[in-house]
């Protein structure tokens, strides 16, 4: 099969994807390789080549990611455990002051979930976050926006986030992932920005049912000292800063091309699956004792939460070789000249999708390594290569992952029963900011490949 007719076996995959996850609730890693399979067989592929683009797309991206992904993981979840967490928002809200607690709470989440999932940071720091509202004699509901909105952009824009590292991966970034993680700091600015005004504008204005009714255990200074003796601000901070800046600090070493033996050490640590690791043995100087609760129980909770994450991943990979593996690439080839396939327009391309696939089955996640699965074939013929134009697609793919966080969202219902909000409410609330989000980061995303490519 080629020409159009591969075209339209290809949307049918994704449908079926879609389909499958969203009605049918079948776990997106079987959804995926069923739609691998399928494609490769219908399309004509020979029966061994199908094999092979299969075990070779899941085994290729785990190859390269698959560490970075459990690593990550594993920082996030003893930092939600030690109480690092709460202790780098108590540092933030030392820095921002209590008089600006939606900008706290927005930089909170900001900094949160750029190792720790946004659904667990919310369920983290929502104690505080009411507290906080109490404290400061404000909305519950704005500092509840302010909140989700700030973890939400980090976790869709910013390695190692297990999104975009997937989709860094399916578009052959994955040697680029400093790049991609500086960029992504800068577009998820804009994106915080957004959700913070709108925590102010429209968060302020929506009243959640008995907030104002007295409540002495929302207390903030006793939620932070029933916590127990937490780490210190370096300790919390140093598993996510220092891997960052290994990462960033090797790929500029690249891109200038200094050589020599110092520079060679600091490309060893900058390379994601070291930096991470070092990250990782960070994070266990976290650990409040060294017994089998932590490094046992605490280290399997976290390989629990990365399994999901690194089948999804797999099979994502999987779908997208098979992709390749067609023909695709030679006829999309004859798009090369249109004028919409050029240049920052291109990025529309990969926010619409993964909007599309957002909205219909609800992960986030799932909709970056669809869409990066997808869009891949097009990169290499089109011309779209190297560090900075492969991390704005990225940034790309991500401003769709964020529209819209509804009902069928696991977020959603997080963000809305920690905040007591209605459906109404959320929707008003959380929904609407999480479009809006979307539209402002494809914007500057374009904005930037204009400036930069």
């Amino acid at each position: 099969m080629e020409g159009f007719g591969l075209i339209l076996l290809i949307i049918l995959a994704v449908l079926f994807v879609v389909f499958a996850t969203a009605k049918w609730k079948l776990h997106p890693f079987l959804s995926l390789i069923f739609a691998a399979f399928a494609l490769g067989i219908i399309a004509g592929l020979p029966l061994t080549e199908v094999i092979n683009a299969v075990n070779g797309g899941f085994g290729g991206l785990m190859s390269s990611i698959g560490l970075v992904i459990v690593f990550g993981t594993i920082i996030g979840v003893i930092l939600e455990k030690s109480g690092a967490a709460l202790r780098m928002a108590e540092v933030v809200l030392r820095i921002v002051g209590e008089k600006r607690p939606q900008l706290a709470m927005s930089i909170i989440g900001g900094i949160v979930s750029i190792p720790v999932f946004c659904d667990s940071g919310y369920v983290i720091l929502s104690s505080l976050k009411k507290a906080l509202a109490k404290k400061a004699k404000v909305a519950v509901a704005s500092m509840a926006v302010a909140l989700s909105t700030g973890l939400f952009a980090t976790h869709t824009l910013v390695p190692p986030t297990p999104g975009p590292i997937a989709a860094a991966g399916n578009i052959g970034a994955d040697a680029y992932l400093g790049t991609i993680i500086l960029i992504g700091l800068l577009v998820s600015i804009p994106a915080i920005i957004v959700g913070y005004f709108w925590a102010i504008k429209v968060g302020t204005k929506i009243t959640v049912e008995g907030e104002n009714a007295a409540n002495d255990t929302l207390d903030y200074d006793a939620i932070i000292q029933q916590f127990g003796e937490m780490p210190s601000a370096i300790k919390s901070f140093a598993p996510i800063v220092v891997p960052i800046l290994l990462i960033g600090f090797s790929s500029i070493i690249s891109l200038v091309g200094w050589e020599g033996m110092l520079f060679e050490i600091f490309l060893f640590l900058g390379a994601p699956v070291v930096a991470l690791f070092i990250g990782v043995l960070l994070a266990l100087l976290l650990l409040p004792k060294l017994n089998e609760e932590t490094l046992t129980k605490w280290i399997g909770i976290a390989l629990k939460e990365a399994a999901p994450i690194l089948l999804i991943t797999g099979a994502g990979g999987a779908f997208g070789k098979v992709i390749s593996t067609t023909p695709v690439a030679q006829y999309i080839q004859g798009f090369g000249d249109n004028a919409f396939f050029t240049g920052a327009l291109f990025l529309l391309i990969p926010f619409l999708i993964a909007a599309a696939l957002k909205s219909a089955q609800g992960s986030s996640t799932a909709a970056l390594v669809i869409t990066s699965t997808l869009i891949a074939p097009l990169l290499g013929e089109l011309g779209i290569t190297g560090a900075i134009p492969l991390a704005l697609v990225v940034m790309a793919i991500g401003a769709g992952a964020m529209v819209v966080s509804h009902i069928n969202d696991s977020y959603f219902w997080v963000v809305k029963e920690f905040s007591g909000m209605s459906v109404t409410q959320a929707y008003k609330a959380q929904t609407m900011a999480t479009l809006l989000q979307g539209i402002v980061t494809i914007l500057f995303t374009m904005l930037l490949w204009i400036l930069l490519v």
